[in-house]
Parts: structure tokens; sequence; C-alpha cells
């Protein structure tokens, strides 16, 4: 995995996730419902919060030199809150759901516990 990355990098790659996953969520699921099998109100709220994400990490990204470890804690509770949610929607809407959209959620939600894994990481290594 990745040794020693710079907490500014880890920032970077968690906020440029974030607007992928804005993009995703806010344009291309809402617009393929019938594929994915989320309701269109819901990808628009985690659509939301993932760019709640992008503004917060991109930001410590440029403007954070000193107390960095407290904002990636942060970013890092917010991203394992943010999987629970997605995990509980999952749950709820299942019935709803294909298996593209479990196939969505479920790989969303691996991607972000990993990237959660290296926040941790560069914090215990700082």
């Amino acid at each position: 995995m990745l040794k020693n990355i710079s907490y500014r990098k880890v920032f970077l790659i968690d906020g440029i996730g974030a607007v992928i996953t804005t993009l995703l969520l806010g344009l291309v699921l809402a617009q393929l419902e019938s594929l994915f099998g989320m309701p269109v109100n819901i990808l628009y709220l985690l659509a939301g919060i993932a760019a709640t994400f992008a503004i917060y990490s991109i930001s410590c990204y440029w403007l954070l030199k000193n107390n960095w470890s407290v904002f990636l804690k942060g970013i890092a509770l917010a991203n394992i809150t943010y999987c629970l949610l997605t995990t509980a929607l999952v749950a709820y809407f299942h019935h709803s759901l294909t298996w593209l959209g479990i196939a969505y959620f479920v790989g969303e939600i691996i991607i972000v516990l990993s990237l959660v894994q290296i926040e941790l990481k560069t914090i215990r290594n700082a």
C-alpha cells in the first residue's frame, strides 16, 4: 500500500474522490435511476454530502500547515459516517436496488473505507 504519503496528498486524494462521487451520484446515477434503483432524492442527498466533503478536503489541502491531524481525523470520521449512512440506505432500499446499484454502493464503501485506512495511517505516522 502507500508508504509515508503526505497529509496534503491524502487531503487531495480525498477531495478528488469526493468530487468524483458527487458527479457520479448527482449526475450519472440520478439520470439512470432505473438502472441502479436508488431514489433520486437520496442520490442528491448523498451527492450533497460528498460535495461538502470535497470542499472540506480541498480546503484543507490548500490551507493547512499546522494542526492538520485534527482535520484529517475529522474527514476520516466523516467518511466512516458516510459509509454507515450508505449501508443503512442500501439496507432500507434493498427492495428497489438493482444488482448494479448494490455493486456501485458496495464498491464505493470499499473505496472510502480503504481511504480511511490511509488517513488513519497518515495520522499514526505523523
